[in-house]
């Protein structure tokens, strides 16, 4: 187990290389983001996705979601990308919206019993950024045991986690410190799943009818 002080630069590019090395070898890596801090690993692991559930203490009834790097790596994910989507994804990329969508079928993950869908999200965070495009994308859940208050700083991640990480990226807080907005894209309407740090209002202003299944 390392933590690297990301506010350096040195040390920065040292836990950047440090972290895909853990993660494109099937251990898990904790990495800021723009929301809260996040447990990673790869995407395309069924062994390290595993790892991560049981560091959170969770099952696979709650699906891992998943990081990208970039706006058009949805495409690659994606049977076919909702206009709606395309539309959320250009106001809110990189930011706290995380979108459900139907992945295509030929992908090689299992993250869970997610009934063909998955969650994705481009995060505003340049260490996060960095690391997904060494990566790829990444199955990342938030750092914290299941039942815990998710982490905002690295030390709230590795008080909970410990050394069932094996890198730390020390980022600094995290800006927002809630979780993502979430939003089911698989429907007609867009249906928000949680409110977090994209309000409700804003998705409006831009989509115009939107279902808020949390107040039911």
């Amino acid at each position: 187990m390392t933590t690297f002080d990301c506010s350096d630069p040195i040390e920065r590019r040292a836990g950047l290389e440090a972290a895909a090395h853990a993660a494109t070898s099937g251990h898990l890596v904790v990495l800021p983001t723009d929301t809260v801090y996040g447990i990673g690993a790869d995407a395309f692991n069924a062994a390290a996705v595993r790892a991560l559930l049981a560091a959170k203490g969770r099952g696979p009834d709650m699906p891992v979601p998943v990081l990208v790097g970039s706006w058009t790596t949805i495409d690659g994910l994606v049977m076919a990308v909702p206009p709606v989507a395309r539309t959320l994804v250009e106001a809110f990329w990189p930011g706290g919206l995380s979108l459900v969508v139907e992945h295509a079928p030929s992908l090689q993950w299992d993250l869970g019993d997610a009934k063909g869908t998955v969650m994705l999200r481009m995060p505003l965070h340049p260490v996060a950024i960095d690391l997904l495009r060494l990566v790829g994308p990444m199955a990342v859940s938030s750092a914290n045991r299941s039942g815990n208050p998710p982490a905002t700083t690295a030390a709230d991640a590795q008080a909970q986690l410990g050394e069932q990480v094996s890198v730390y990226l020390d980022g600094g807080p995290s800006p927002i410190g809630v979780a993502s907005t979430v939003v089911d894209v698989t429907g007609e309407i867009p249906r928000v799943l949680r409110v977090g740090a994209v309000p409700l209002d804003r998705l409006r202003d831009v989509v115009g009818a939107v279902e808020d299944a949390t107040a039911r």
